[in-house]
């Protein structure tokens, strides 16, 4: 069984960061065009040469994204990108149209290209299509089952890699190409521009009763008639190894520190317990579980993979379920037991929190000063979204670490 790799979001250089302290194997992220998430911070091409240099100094890989759907007018500047990008020392590029991947031959011809998801392959005569392109990996279409991809693995060379999902939001639509977006606010999904509007609340009225609302929903607010429940398979990984899957991949560009570090933080050492002891992962499973119940989400399912989901498995609950909130991510230190945070969100001196450590660890700490960055005055709380402060806990985090509040 090949040691199958542990792939998380990076929307941000400081997200990179993050992914990386906590248990990502490799990051996927988005330059500043081509990638499907354009509301993502995102990187430019300086953002994206540093990003490789701190990931290639701790043994990780980074994969950059340029997998939209292509219109005309896309192919010049797409074409000027791969030249920026072939001498990055990015270790691939994920691609979705034919004719970009094709480009992207002639402008890096000794770049590892890996095919998006949204190339829709469903079967292993497509993975053996790209393999023959020259494709080293394809992520597998989300409406695949396991006992699919097992059958694909074995049809395909071992040196063709199977990535698949593993958590995250799901898309409604087939292999996430959706119009939407694009028909509903001129947001076109395929360039990156998505809007969700599945995630929107619904209610149904009738053409001549306007103003009555039906009762298709579960409470006051409305219901998510479109929105699909979050994935999460936790709880499979021996299924997703024995199936040969080379790359687990967790969604969440879009998402903040708090929940890279806690689904990564999860899914790392459910992968290492499962291969050091499958009894060990199987004793642990409610920790795991417990732990990815703390960050934002949708109710969780199993997406396609063990079948085409139930009827009414698309998410009923109000929006996400919000149980911990993120503070910030421990910066530089400082003198006197100090140490510099960008905050997130409120909180005050004498609250208590939870430091993130990368194994496992949630250390509480009270919060004992709170000062502003630049001027050194000291606060009784930040309520600004934003702020640079100098903060002292009655227990220290190290750079790098997550603070969160629960409940």
């Amino acid at each position: 069984m090949r040691r199958t790799e542990l792939l998380l979001p990076a929307g941000s250089p400081e997200g990179l960061k993050t992914a990386l302290r906590y248990g990502a194997d490799a990051v996927y992220l988005g330059g500043e065009a081509y990638g499907l998430r354009a509301k993502a911070r995102n990187f430019s091409m300086d953002e994206i040469l540093s990003g490789v240099r701190y990931a290639h100094e701790r043994g990780a890989r980074v994969y950059v994204t340029a997998n939209i759907l292509a219109r005309n007018g896309d192919l010049s500047g797409v074409r000027e990108y791969f030249r920026e990008l072939r001498g990055s020392g990015v270790d691939a590029v994920l691609i979705a149209d034919p004719g970009i991947f094709l480009l992207a031959r002639e402008e890096m011809p000794e770049m590892e290209l890996h095919i998006s998801t949204q190339a829709n392959c469903t079967n292993y005569e497509s993975f053996l299509f790209w393999h023959r392109l020259g494709a080293k990996r394809v992520v597998a279409a989300r409406e695949l089952s396991l006992s699919e991809l097992s059958e694909i693995r074995r049809r395909i060379p071992a040196s063709l890699e199977i990535e698949a999902f593993v958590h995250g939001a799901m898309c409604m639509s087939y292999s996430g190409r959706c119009l939407l977006s694009d028909f509903m606010t001129g947001r076109d999904a395929n360039h990156g521009e998505c809007t969700h509007p599945c995630r929107w609340n619904y209610c149904l009225v009738e053409e001549k009763r306007p103003g009555e609302y039906f009762p298709v929903y579960e409470n006051e607010r409305g219901t998510y008639i479109l929105s699909s429940q979050d994935l999460s398979m936790i709880g499979h990984i021996p299924e997703l190894l024995s199936a040969g899957i080379d790359s687990l991949k967790v969604e969440g560009r879009m998402k903040t520190e708090l929940y890279t570090a806690t689904v990564g933080r999860a899914y790392r050492r459910a992968i290492d317990d499962f291969y050091e002891d499958p009894e060990k992962y199987r004793r642990k499973l409610p920790g795991y579980r417990d732990e990815l119940e703390r960050c934002t989400h949708r109710e969780y399912s199993t997406g396609f993979y063990f079948g085409p989901p139930k009827p009414g498995a698309k998410g009923q609950r109000e929006s996400y379920e919000r149980p911990s909130v993120y503070l910030g991510r421990a910066r530089e230190p400082g003198t006197g037991g100090f140490f510099a945070l960008r905050q997130k969100n409120k909180f005050s001196v004498g609250e208590e929190i939870r430091i993130m450590k990368p194994d496992g660890r949630d250390i509480p700490a009270v919060v004992l000063e709170i000062r502003d960055k630049e001027s050194g005055i000291a606060q009784d709380s930040c309520p600004h979204a934003g702020q640079e402060l100098m903060l002292r806990l009655t227990a220290c985090p190290e750079e790098g670490d997550i603070l969160r509040r629960d409940g």
